[in-house]
Parts: C-alpha cells; structure tokens; sequence
C-alpha cells in the first residue's frame, strides 16, 4: 500500500529551512535566488531535478555543493509556490 504523505498547509513552513542556504542578492545572477555563496540558482537546481538529474549527478558535477543545498531549493520553490495563486480564465 503506497503511503499517502499530506501536504502542507500554505501557512506552515517547509520541511527544510532554507534561510540559510538560499540567498537573493542583486550583485548576483540579478538578484535570482542562488545557493549561498555560488552562482546556482534554484530555478537551475529545480530545472536539472525537472530533467531528471540525481541528487548524485548533481552533486558530481558540482562539488562544492551538498544534498542540504538541493533540498533547500525544492524547499524554497515550495514556499514560493505556496504563495501563488492560480486563477483559471474565464470560458
């Protein structure tokens, strides 16, 4: 029986918290959010997992970073995406 995981409210915080990890800084990639102190940003990670990449590939081709830095990434697009609302147009 596959194990049904509920899904956070839009006011409760994701699992990770990513403040630590995820900075916004104009200087950098025009202020996207990026893993700290490099030049990846969430929409790449996210972008990467998207085409299937692993965790692994990612951390391979990118060393300097670690398996916290990618799911503060998913935790932040997460947060994001808590915060948008989608209006259906109209028929």
């Amino acid at each position: 029986m596959a194990r049904r995981i509920q899904p956070h409210s839009r006011t409760e915080p994701a699992v990770l918290d990513w403040h630590e990890r995820i900075t916004l800084d104009p200087a950098v990639l025009v202020g996207k959010p990026c893993i700290k102190g490099t030049r990846l940003s969430v929409e790449f990670i996210v972008e990467l997992l998207a085409n299937e990449w692993t965790y692994e590939e990612i951390l391979e081709d990118w060393d300097y970073i670690t398996r916290d830095d990618i799911l503060a990434c998913l935790a932040y697009a997460s947060d994001v995406l808590k915060m948008e609302f989608v209006h259906p147009p109209e028929p």
